[in-house]
């Protein structure tokens, strides 16, 4: 038996609207928004007592997902260090094909992104970046040039 597929990345943040927000302007699409709790919530995740809020962004061609979270209960916990490097163990990051990079990062700025480095050119077949986004997670951008 094999996957039918990848369904989404989930990402905690503490402010669900700003976060919303952000990967709209990035392109996103909000899904939608739901409540979770209850006992089933409880058992899936390993918390006892949840409460939370989700939104789930998709990417316009359809195929991708992101599932915004904010914890209302338990509270969620920051991770040490706040701001992890590129190089931590785990999640590393969350990489989205546009086209215009410059563009992109101005118009993320707006909403709190920070580059990591620089907008660097690999060969003549992309310009890349990564950036800090909602949350400090490392979101890197490709733009195809050749």
């Amino acid at each position: 038996m094999t996957i039918q597929r990848m369904d989404n990345v989930g990402i905690v943040v503490e402010d669900l609207d700003a976060a919303v927000a952000f990967f709209t302007e990035l392109g996103m699409e909000l899904e939608g928004r739901a409540e979770i709790e209850g006992l089933w919530a409880d058992r899936t995740v390993g918390l006892d007592g949840i409460r939370s809020e989700i939104a789930m962004m998709r990417t316009p061609d359809g195929r991708g997902r992101l599932e915004l979270s904010k914890y209302h209960a338990p509270l969620a916990i920051a991770p040490e260090p706040q701001n992890p490097p590129p190089n931590t163990l785990g999640l590393h990051r969350v990489m989205f094909a546009v086209d215009d990079i410059d563009d992109t990062v101005s118009r993320l700025r707006a909403h709190g992104a920070e580059l990591l480095g620089e907008v660097a050119q690999y060969e003549s077949i992309y310009r890349l970046c990564y950036l800090r986004g909602p949350a400090g997670i490392i979101v890197a951008l490709a733009e195809q040039i050749g």
